[in-house]
């Protein structure tokens, strides 16, 4: 029986969290989906592309290799061999994430390595399209977010807790652009699914959310 668990969202919604804290509690298997485009991302800052080059990153993505391993049960994201977790979260990472995602070839090199691992073993997945696109036939279908304001608020405590200097003003200028760009895309735009339950958490603790998602959880799939 399917026991997939896909959630969508914006950028800084809380996906991640949200899913992670799922996995653990549910005894299911976390796939960081934004975490292999980022390995892509890092590849292609790498050859020193253009987000904008379509064609040299079409090119480049057949070339890489990106895959997922637990190590002491913590995520490692590997390209071509080597651990690129470290570099994974950089702003610049995650711009080139965002830009080169929309391209059909890069979602084509890492979409069959995402539906076997969901057909593999119940899964909590993440990202963009999941439940309209990876897993449509998930079991339960989640669309998390939160406002403009409210998700920049938690990027800007997470920049100033590492110490690092922020530009509070653009970074909420980035995440509307990012949700514009997301959502306006002409590949696998973000959208909710229609038969995913719309879930916001700006006014919600992360324990809320996941003690809500897991009763929607059990409610799909009773012992």
């Amino acid at each position: 029986m399917n026991k997939n668990i896909a959630i969508d969202g914006p950028a800084g919604a809380g996906k991640s969290t949200i899913a992670k804290l799922l996995a653990k509690k549910l005894g299911l298997v976390y796939v960081d989906t934004g975490a292999m485009y980022r390995g892509l991302a890092v590849f292609f800052l790498r050859k020193k592309l253009s987000a904008d080059d379509e064609k040299e990153i079409s090119r480049a993505a057949a070339e890489a290799t990106v895959t997922i391993k637990y190590e002491n049960g913590v995520q490692q994201v590997y390209l071509n061999g080597e651990n690129v977790t470290a570099y994974l979260r950089s702003e610049e990472t995650g711009k080139m994430a965002s830009a080169s995602s929309v391209y059909q070839a890069v979602r084509d090199r890492l979409l069959d390595l995402q539906r076997d691992l969901a057909a593999s073993t119940p899964v909590v997945m993440d990202g963009r399209d999941i439940g309209t696109v990876v897993l449509p036939d998930a079991s339960l279908k989640i669309f998390l977010t939160a406002t403009v304001e409210e998700r920049a608020r938690r990027r800007i405590n997470e920049l100033k807790e590492k110490g690092l200097e922020v530009d509070e003003e653009q970074i909420r200028k980035d995440i509307a652009e990012r949700d514009e760009r997301d959502m306006n895309r002409p590949i696998a735009p973000l959208r909710q699914a229609s038969d995913a339950v719309l879930l916001d958490s700006s006014d919600m603790s992360i324990e809320e959310v996941v003690d809500e998602i897991i009763r929607l959880y059990k409610e799909k799939n009773p012992v």
